[in-house]
């Protein structure tokens, strides 16, 4: 068995040896007493620390190492901070443990103060491998990207972005305006809410197409199953295109797309007793209840 897969296939009482943690750390955040903590906890068991480099710049924490050598990632920070480390787990075919500061996200499996107990249990087994799918993306040359949130096709500058956009062969819509989010179900809750799409449970195999400002016409957010492919054709006015993948911007656009959804893309350390996905949600308040109920709970407290 490989080293890879004896860190994700563990889950029995066996201690598994750690001989490295890979840092991604949010790039102004207070992260002193978590990564304090990491250090006294990695000294004491003879693990190394590396920071793992990400598109945007850390704060300095450790020396530079490779997600490879790596037996587990360390996100500290937010959702976007987990991004950073969930793509290069991806890529190096590692577990990330994402640590919220600050409330909860819908990636980060504990608070800044569970850290510790988080890393006792991984190191045990006592841990859930949290599968997540991503967006495999195809441009016409062959050449191929990838998302775990969402892909944003938008318009660089001033003018209107056309699309073409087919859903398995057909037409779904002919687009005119600031362009398109195409997501995962873990992403739904980011862009594509802000863009007023559909939350969609993470457990479903499914993606979802929401649209950008359109000009004129109509067109709602689509909910496609995880066989589907989509099809973007753009063109483009003198402002041009942009990709953003998970929020950092990517090539200007440049052909047609196709995008699909690839099962078990990532892995995050999850445990049996943490918050669930909507559970989460309205403890951020991406989810609020009426006004008027929360008037009566109010006033019901008072009695």
């Amino acid at each position: 068995m490989s080293k890879r897969e004896d860190v994700l296939e563990s889950g029995g009482p066996q201690r598994t040896a750690l001989s490295c943690f890979g840092l991604v750390v949010h790039p102004t955040r207070d992260v002193d007493e978590p990564v304090g903590g990491l250090r006294r906890w990695a000294q004491a068991h003879g693990t190394r620390l590396v920071q793992v480099r990400v598109p945007y710049d850390q704060q300095r924490i450790a020396d530079q190492g490779n997600p490879e050598e790596c037996d587990l990632l360390i996100a500290i920070g937010g959702d976007g901070t987990a991004l950073a480390a969930i793509r290069a787990g991806v890529r190096a075919g590692r577990p990330v443990l994402a640590v919220a500061c600050g409330s909860l996200g819908v990636l980060t499996s504990v608070g800044d103060h569970g850290l510790l107990d988080a890393l006792e249990r991984f190191s045990r087994g006592d841990w859930v491998p949290r599968r997540l799918p991503g967006l495999e993306i195809r441009r016409e040359d062959g050449s191929q990207l990838f998302a775990l949130n969402d892909i944003v096709i938008r318009r660089g500058g001033a003018g209107q972005l056309r699309l073409n956009v087919q859903v398995d062969g057909g037409l779904f819509a002919r687009l005119a305006g600031d362009g398109c989010v195409v997501s995962t179900a873990v992403g739904s809750s980011a862009y594509a809410l802000a863009a007023g799409g559909p939350l969609v449970e993470p457990e479903l195999d499914a993606f979802l197409i929401t649209p950008l400002n359109i000009h004129g016409g109509f067109c709602p957010p689509l909910v496609v199953g995880a066989t589907s492919l989509i099809r973007f054709e753009a063109t483009s006015s003198y402002g041009g295109a942009q990709l953003e993948l998970d929020g950092q911007e990517g090539d200007t656009l440049v052909g047609p797309l196709t995008i699909g959804l690839g099962a078990d893309m990532a892995t995050l350390v999850g445990f049996s007793d943490q918050k669930s996905f909507l559970a989460v949600l309205r403890e951020r308040g991406i989810i609020i209840d009426s006004p008027r109920i929360l008037a009566e709970d109010a006033r019901n407290a008072r009695r």
